[in-house]
């Protein structure tokens, strides 16, 4: 077997491995919750006839390995099961608000991406003069403040004071994609400002890294110009670990987005799972964490499969 496909093989197999360990502890997190979900879902006048026949219903006097694994079993058939507080389905609740998510993720990765990439090359040309210590100091101020902070200072400035953005990032089917650009502008800067910062920095260490390398000084001895070097030479073999930090970021803006959504309003997955927890429906928070848990590994088994097949000593053993 080729040596690229058994890494890609074994990559995936742990993949597996791990959203199936994920799943139990997102299922045995809920189970030990203090409390009784019966008790909570009909309030504290309910009677202990009712209260068993709800228990009996929800299936809570099975054993915790049985209803895990019937959990699990409908949840790979796409079954969520139905939300406790309001009796919809959680599938279709989900779909809708994951879409959301996902628009406010790409807005930002689409901002956040080049712009980290640009500054890293920057940073790497004119390294340790004015341009790099400014970009530097200035990432690094913004990744420094919490994201509530920022969202409250930006909506205090832009929204409240000039009135360039909405202060509540309502969006909805109706809405054209400028009306949307428009509603989201404030949470996707709130989400460029927390992840450029990791990006920009380890694009410059990674280009930093190549650019000592024999091959650069035989670039650059032979008369071409720094930004050449390292668009040519230096970028192109640095793409590995520059990909590998880029998809953790993406990873991070889907999963972590949970507050800015509740900052902002956002009619997201986290607004989603927030309003949830606090009303104690399992299910729901169940489906949440098995979510967000399937889109952080699967993003991180992209980022190493893409590792791999960007190492040229793997593409070519011989």
């Amino acid at each position: 077997m080729h040596p690229i496909v058994k890494l890609v093989a074994q990559r995936l197999a742990l993949g597996i491995l791990l959203l199936f360990a994920a799943s139990v502890l997102i299922f045995a997190g809920t189970q030990i919750l203090p409390g009784d979900v019966a008790q909570s879902i009909l309030g504290q006048s309910a009677t202990e006839t009712t209260l068993a026949n709800l228990r009996e219903q929800l299936g809570l006097n099975e054993p915790a390995v049985t209803r895990y694994f019937k959990w699990l079993f409908a949840a790979l058939h796409g079954d969520l099961g139905t939300a406790l507080t309001n009796g919809a389905d959680i599938a279709e609740s989900l779909g809708k608000r994951l879409k959301n998510t996902l628009f406010l993720a790409a807005c930002a990765a689409a901002v956040s991406v080049p712009l980290a990439i640009t500054l890293g090359l920057v940073a790497v040309r004119f390294r340790d003069r004015w341009p790099d210590k400014l970009i530097s100091a200035a990432t690094l101020a913004t990744i420094s403040i919490p994201e509530f902070l920022l969202g409250y200072v930006l909506a205090w400035f832009i929204a409240v004071k000039w009135g360039w953005a909405p202060s509540v990032a309502m969006i909805s089917d109706s809405m054209s994609l400028a009306e949307k650009l428009h509603a989201v502008a404030l949470p996707v800067a709130v989400l460029t400002m927390v992840v450029l910062a990791h990006m920009m920095r380890m694009t410059r260490a990674a280009i930093l890294n190549v650019m000592q390398s024999a091959y650069i000084e035989t670039a650059e001895l032979k008369g071409l110009s720094g930004l050449e070097v390292i668009r040519k030479h230096a970028l192109p073999n640095a793409v590995a670990p520059i990909v590998n930090v880029v998809m953790l970021n993406l990873a991070y803006l889907v999963v972590g987005v949970v507050v800015v959504e509740v900052v902002f309003v956002y009619p997201g997955l986290g607004q989603y799972l927030v309003d949830h927890v606090s009303k104690r429906d399992v299910p729901v928070v169940q489906a949440c964490g098995l979510i967000f848990a399937a889109v952080y590994i699967g993003l991180n088994m992209v980022a190493d499969i893409v590792s791999i097949l960007a190492n040229p000593r793997l593409r070519h053993p011989k």
